[in-house]
């Protein structure tokens, strides 16, 4: 009785539309599966990392232990600079922190198929020709994030070191794990989405939403914006930091910006009204051509109603007409 209903469902589900058009409940279903196998696919990639999560946190702990790492109890470095020790607050701390390093290894580790789910939901509104590019846009939108999470965990000594900066003297700076995981987990997300900025412009022109001559008109906007949001970004706000995040941003618009004008460029060679609104006119060609005489005219263009009457025919039209 189940499996009758189940087929008698799937009969009565309408076939797909060619051109991704579904309606709006279609598309919350859609963007709901779309939704739980990102979801999935980090927790499955969260639990095997908590599991080694021992050599993640090395890793991770590694650049802040080096550049402002503590020695001996001491309150400041060789050097005169302040200095911090890691702890591990509460019984449960350590679990918790094992827990907090499986999360931030899921989210960039699964990047590939969070990516692709991402894609995904957007690609039926896309034309035949132009799916081709969902492995393209993951296998670009993968490295990006991870190059932004590379560069946030570079610049984590420079910005241990200008906080650090701040501690008063006699001071000794106790520095809890999960404050600093919490820290490094905003900043790797922070940096690795902010990197996708210009595969999500590429994305909108692909579709059809944003072109190239618009987005090039935003320039100036787009790169006060950037900058803006690399100051709130950044955890220490000072201009070597900030200049750090929002430089390779801005250099990825631009990359986008190009590739969206060769993109518009190669739609207009296949279709010279592709760029026009839906309610403006496309040009006319006004060029005259040549109409052949009236005795040249093919006998098929004679009307068959008019194929008798006795009435007399001039280039296929009587002399009614």
């Amino acid at each position: 009785m189940l499996k009758s209903a189940r087929k008698q469902g799937k009969r009565d589900r309408l076939p797909k539309d060619a051109e991704g058009r579904m309606p709006l409940v279609e598309h919350l279903r859609e963007l709901r599966n779309r939704l739980l196998k990102s979801v999935l696919a980090i927790a499955v990639v969260t639990i095997v990392c908590a599991y080694f999560f021992r050599p993640i946190i090395d890793f991770l702990l590694e650049p802040m232990l080096s550049s402002v790492g503590c020695v001996n109890g001491a309150t400041h470095q060789r050097n005169g600079a302040p200095c911090a020790e890691m702890t591990a607050n509460g019984l449960t701390g350590p679990f918790s922190i094992a827990l907090k390093v499986g999360l931030s290894a899921g989210m960039v580790l699964s990047a590939p198929v969070w990516l692709y789910q991402l894609w995904a939901f957007a690609a039926p509104g896309l034309h035949k020709n132009e799916k081709r590019y969902t492995l393209s846009f993951v296998a670009v939108g993968a490295p990006l994030f991870l190059a932004g999470a590379v560069l946030a965990y570079k610049i984590l000594p420079q910005t241990a070191e200008i906080l650090l900066g701040f501690t008063p003297d006699h001071v000794k700076n106790l520095l809890p794990v999960d404050d600093y995981l919490d820290l490094v987990t905003r900043m790797v997300v922070v940096f690795g989405l902010a990197f996708e900025l210009p595969l999500i412009l590429v994305l909108l022109n692909f579709t059809g939403i944003l072109s190239a001559k618009r987005l090039g008109s935003w320039w100036r906007g787009m790169v006060l914006g950037i900058t803006i949001f690399a100051a709130f970004a950044t955890p220490t706000g000072d201009p070597v930091t900030m200049l750090t995040l929002a430089s390779p941003i801005v250099a990825l618009y631009f990359l986008a910006l190009g590739i969206c004008l060769l993109n518009d460029r190669r739609r207009r060679r296949a279709n010279p009204d592709a760029d026009l609104d839906d309610d403006e006119a496309s040009d006319l060609d006004l060029t005259p051509s040549r109409i052949g005489d009236a005795d040249s005219a093919p006998a098929a263009s004679v009307l068959p109603e008019q194929s008798d009457g006795g009435r007399r025919q001039i280039n296929g039209y009587d002399d009614a007409t």
